[in-house]
């Protein structure tokens, strides 16, 4: 058995050499010689045939680059093309692993919830509420509330894009949302809530 095997070590060192040398013939005679037998060694890592069948072409893709990085002084190529195979497939296992955890990270972040309909009847009078509110608050100030609100702009911000004074925009921010409390509570109050 051991003088079939250096004899078959000295043949795949030669389509190796070959490969190396760009011999798609080599190359063709040195997948065959070992496809299965790889497929088989990473099927037993992966436990699924379509992960190992996509590492598989993987491996002799490298193979076919990598080919002149084999050195015979140090080492045998069935075990140089099986290293490769392993770390191959070691890599795909952490890679389904990260997506995994992605996914499962995912899926707790977001837990959908179908929103209530009263909650939903509850905002939209809200809304509309507020939308009543807004108008009755000067123009200067709606301006400043609508900015800082809804743009989600700093007061800073604002005193740039309208040129005015910082002060004058706090001014109006204050006023504008006591104007703003004080309009909703009455109609709550009216409404009787």
């Amino acid at each position: 058995m051991r003088i079939w095997r250096q004899a078959a070590d000295l043949e795949d060192g030669a389509l190796l050499a070959a490969v190396a040398r760009g011999d798609r013939d080599a190359y063709a005679a040195f997948y065959h010689r070992h496809s299965a037998t790889v497929l088989g060694l990473l099927f037993r890592i992966l436990r699924s045939r379509a992960d190992a069948e996509d590492v598989l072409q993987e491996v002799f893709l490298q193979v076919w680059r990598q080919a002149d990085q084999f050195s015979a002084t140090r080492g045998v190529p069935f075990v140089w093309l099986t290293t490769l195979a392993r770390s191959r497939a070691f890599d795909r296992l952490e890679a389904i692993a990260s997506r995994q955890r992605t996914v499962a990270r995912a899926a707790s972040a977001f837990v959908e919830v179908a929103p209530d309909t009263v909650d939903l009847a509850t905002a939209a009078e809200d809304e509309g509420r507020l939308r009543r509110a807004l108008v009755r608050v000067p123009d200067a100030q709606r301006e400043v509330l609508l900015l800082a609100y809804f743009e989600g702009l700093s007061q800073s911000a604002i005193a740039r894009r309208l040129q005015l004074p910082l002060g004058t925009v706090k001014s109006n921010a204050r006023l504008g949302l006591v104007k703003l409390r004080q309009y909703i509570r009455g109609t709550r109050e009216r409404a009787g809530r």
